[in-house]
């Protein structure tokens, strides 16, 4: 590392010495903007039907305020750990998600709204699901470092999906959660594309997928009568919502509501009139409706030029780690945040069917925002490793 040259052709021999350490500022402010403004919006959204169902207006928003205190302690103290300790307990932490989820069919499993999806004890709960996600990328991440040049190979490649399909197949078949399953295998496939040094596999793979993706959907959607058919009804949601507007397609009615009725510039914070009831819990998956009412247009806008900046700076952080396990963890969250946050607008603007993903850093939900920031400590920690090369002279 330290014949490493100036950028810009300037051949000077240079040196690293603690003035060349780097760490991601940007991405931290970025963060912590995230933060405070996911903390408003979810008091702003959720502070009707809270004090409607508790009597108690700020309820939610201490929850979650308590959860990113707790999710803050712990991104501290990751942020503290060298992230090749991860390389060495992947295995460990990728079993212990697998077994996270099997609890849920014990009696530690919890069920709300219906769908039982989370283990916990007394009011503690956590959610299996966004353990897996970051299991899995620190997993994949090991697995795709201790290959190296064999992810060209057929078996590796096989391996690799055994790994990624065993534990989406749990998260869907378990605790029913197709759309967590989706950002599985999204992640799983970003980083493939980008460690996998054998492009022909990767078009295999694809179109493989799509076909089974294809028959999958065709056969699991055929037949409306069965515990599937809410899921038939949202597709035809999607296609026509005023022909559900008192079923499957209210709560996308209601958020396209709030996005046009907020116009550029927004009603004000605090003064969306669809969250008063009309957007079945609003501070969930439909909450960047409620930014674009009181914030309009602007504001929406706003919030992913954040999320932008954010996936650029892992880009850079991915592309300027000192090893492939680090760089792979780095791709490996920023495939999570963007395919989280594309498919989280793209379901409140009805691009795609409403599949029930929420939006990082702003949608309610402990779990959520606390794994959120052990990946964000992940990628910091990977950021405080790269070494900038200082020219001799100016140490």
């Amino acid at each position: 590392m330290a014949n490493l040259r100036v950028a810009g052709g300037n051949r000077e021999a240079t040196t690293l010495t603690k003035r060349g350490t780097f760490f991601d500022y940007t991405l931290l402010i970025v963060i912590v903007f995230l933060l405070a403004f996911g903390l408003v919006m979810v008091y702003s959204t959720s502070s009707y039907s809270s004090l409607d169902a508790t009597g108690d207006s700020s309820y939610y928003f201490r929850k979650q305020l308590l959860a990113t205190a707790i999710g803050l302690f712990c991104m501290f103290v990751v942020l503290l750990i060298d992230y090749h300790v991860w390389y060495k307990c992947s295995k460990i932490i990728y079993v212990a998600a697998l077994v996270s989820i099997l609890l849920v069919l014990t009696p530690l499993g919890k069920s709300f709204n219906g769908a039982r999806r989370w283990i916990g004890v007394g009011s503690l709960t956590v959610q299996p699901a966004e353990i897996v996600k970051l299991s899995l990328i620190i997993a994949l991440a090991a697995f795709i470092t201790l290959s190296g040049k064999n992810m060209q190979k057929l078996k590796n490649n096989v391996a690799y999906i055994i790994l990624t399909g065993l534990a989406a197949g749990m998260i869907f078949f378990i605790t029913n959660n197709l759309s967590t399953a989706i950002i599985i295998v999204g992640i799983a496939y970003v980083m493939l594309l980008v460690s996998n040094p054998k492009p022909a596999w990767m078009i295999i793979f694809t179109v493989v997928g799509v076909v089974a993706i294809v028959i999958f959907l065709i056969i699991f959607f055929k037949n409306t009568d069965t515990a599937s058919g809410f899921r038939f009804k949202r597709l035809l949601a999607w296609r026509n919502p005023e022909a559900f507007a008192q079923g499957e397609g209210y709560q996308t009615l209601q958020a396209l509501y709030a996005i046009g009725s907020g116009g550029f510039f927004g009603k004000g914070l605090g003064n969306s009139i669809q969250k008063l009831g009309f957007i079945p819990e609003a501070q969930n998956d439909m909450i960047f409706s409620v930014v674009c009412e009181e914030l309009g247009l602007f504001g929406g806008i706003c919030l992913m030029v954040l999320f932008i900046i954010m996936i650029w700076r892992f880009m850079v952080i991915a592309n300027n780690a000192p090893d492939l396990f680090g760089s792979m963890l780095v791709v490996g969250v920023l495939a999570h945040i963007a395919i989280q946050v594309i498919l989280n607008i793209a379901v409140v603007t009805n691009t795609i069917p409403n599949t029930g993903i929420t939006l990082p850093f702003i949608s309610y939900g402990g779990t959520s925002v606390m794994f959120l920031l052990i990946e964000m400590a992940l990628v910091l920690n990977v950021s405080s490793k790269i070494r900038v090369p200082v020219p001799k002279g100016q140490n």
